[in-house]
Order: structure tokens, then sequence, then C-alpha cells
């Protein structure tokens, strides 16, 4: 497959949609989980960005195995868990993006009070994963489902 043929693939519209609304569910399981974690002091934000994001990435996992690439991987057990496997490293990337990011930016002199609780730490999570979100979609399309090889 050409460049210019992969880039059209990753393109797609509808593909691009279910993984943006697969996304989008991902975030409404991590978000809560990390802000709850962060909230009440059990771990430092990027570390709970961390437990939070694996649980959206075993959810969104599936979801996009069984719709977004549905028909893309091999069929049966072995060929879903080495996906999924794979799915884990390749979003490794994406999370670490996402922990630089809550790093970083938990790190500035920011504070954002909301009902005499400074929330700038959970602020700083949605952000987070809207920069990771480019990168995710890529690596999992390219890696994990190999939509632009054509296997």
């Amino acid at each position: 497959m050409s460049l210019g043929d992969a880039l059209d693939e990753l393109a797609t519209g509808a593909r691009f949609g279910r993984f943006l609304s697969v996304g989008a569910l991902g975030a409404m399981v991590d978000l809560p989980i990390s802000s709850a974690l962060t909230l009440t002091a059990l771990l430092e934000p990027q570390w709970a960005k961390v437990v939070g994001t694996e649980c959206a990435i075993i959810v969104m996992f599936l979801i996009n195995d069984a719709w977004t690439f549905d028909g893309q991987g091999a069929p049966g057990v072995r060929a879903k868990l080495r996906r999924l496997l794979r799915s884990n490293v390749v979003r490794s990337g994406g999370l670490a993006v996402q922990f630089v990011v809550v790093w970083t930016l938990t790190g500035l002199d920011v504070e954002v009070i909301v009902a005499g609780t400074d929330v700038w730490a959970v602020v700083t999570m949605p952000i987070a994963i809207g920069v990771s979100f480019v990168v995710n979609y890529v690596t999992e399309s390219l890696f994990t489902w190999r939509v632009a090889t054509g296997r």
C-alpha cells in the first residue's frame, strides 16, 4: 500500500468518527477514576492518570475491536489477545504523552478554585486526553489493526 493509500485509509470519516466516539467513552471511564484518585489524594495526579487511562484502554480496545476496526484483525481468541497486548503497548505512547502533559501542567503555578477546592490537577486531565488523541488514532490504526498495510 502506498503512503497516499495509507493516509486515505486513516482519513476515512466513518472510522475516525467511531474512534472519536469510542475515545469519548474512554474519557468517561478515565476521568472519573483519575479525578477521584487525585481529589482523594490517593495518588499524585500523573499516577492517577495512569490508572484511569489503563482502565479506559481496555474498554476502548474491546469496543474498537468489535466496531471501529471490525474485520481488520485476524479472527480468534489468540489473535484478539495479541491485538489487546499490541494495543496496550501502542497506547503506552499516548499514555506517556498524557503523563508528561499532566506532570508539566500541574507543575505550573496555576490554581482553579471550585467550591473551595483547587481543581487544576483535574482540569489538566482532559487536556492530556486531547493532546494524545491523534497519536493514539494513528498508532492504533497502523500498528494494532494494521489498516494501512492490508493485513
